[in-house]
């Protein structure tokens, strides 16, 4: 299995300094979530549990990397969320293993950045039913974010919602400043 381009994870703590989980989630709409969701790149779990207490049903966290699903998987443990589904997977050359319109809810956040970005998006694409919606957030394309891809490959909004709209997606809502989140930006997709 072959990592797409990243600029790595810092520890746990850092990492979750930079976000407010929850408040992004409702930003973004996202209160309830009725049927199942997937999660491309779960890393430490810092979205996959305050998305799973929105899903009616199983989400579906997916990581190339076995040490970010064990955390995200003693996360929910330890929180006794019991809605979540592990998975080790090369979402990027293998997709999610998830049947075609089988899911209400897709989240990529902080990983548009990869080479196959509107690969991926077909592949959350294909995932949704009808009407279902995707959540997107990445960093500022502003150097003064502490953490983030190279200047040059991460994706503006605009990038994002053209891409997004060739992958078969209805750009919904994109949010600039989400809350207690300075350096990120965030966008709603709807399948259409």
């Amino acid at each position: 299995m072959a990592k797409g381009r990243d600029s790595g994870m810092p520890a746990v703590d850092l990492w979750e300094s930079f976000f407010d989980p929850a408040g992004i989630l409702e930003a973004l709409g996202c209160q309830r979530i009725l049927g199942d969701a997937v999660e491309f790149g779960c890393g430490y779990g810092t979205f996959t549990l305050p998305a799973a207490q929105r899903v009616s049903g199983i989400l579906y966290a997916s990581d190339i990397d076995p040490t970010m699903l064990t955390s995200t998987a003693a996360r929910a443990s330890r929180n006794e969320v019991r809605n979540i589904v592990t998975e080790e997977r090369d979402f990027l050359a293998f997709g999610s293993g998830r049947p075609d319109a089988s899911v209400s809810f897709v989240m990529l956040f902080n990983i548009l950045h990869v080479e196959e970005a509107f690969s991926l998006l077909r592949e959350a694409h294909r995932n949704l039913r009808e009407g279902g919606m995707a959540a997107v957030i990445h960093w500022k394309h502003d150097m003064r974010t502490p953490r983030g891809p190279p200047l040059a490959i991460r994706p503006s909004p605009e990038q994002c919602a053209a891409c997004a709209e060739r992958a078969g997606f209805y750009p919904q809502r994109i949010v600039r400043e989400l809350p207690n989140s300075p350096w990120h930006w965030g966008m709603l997709l709807q399948r259409f």
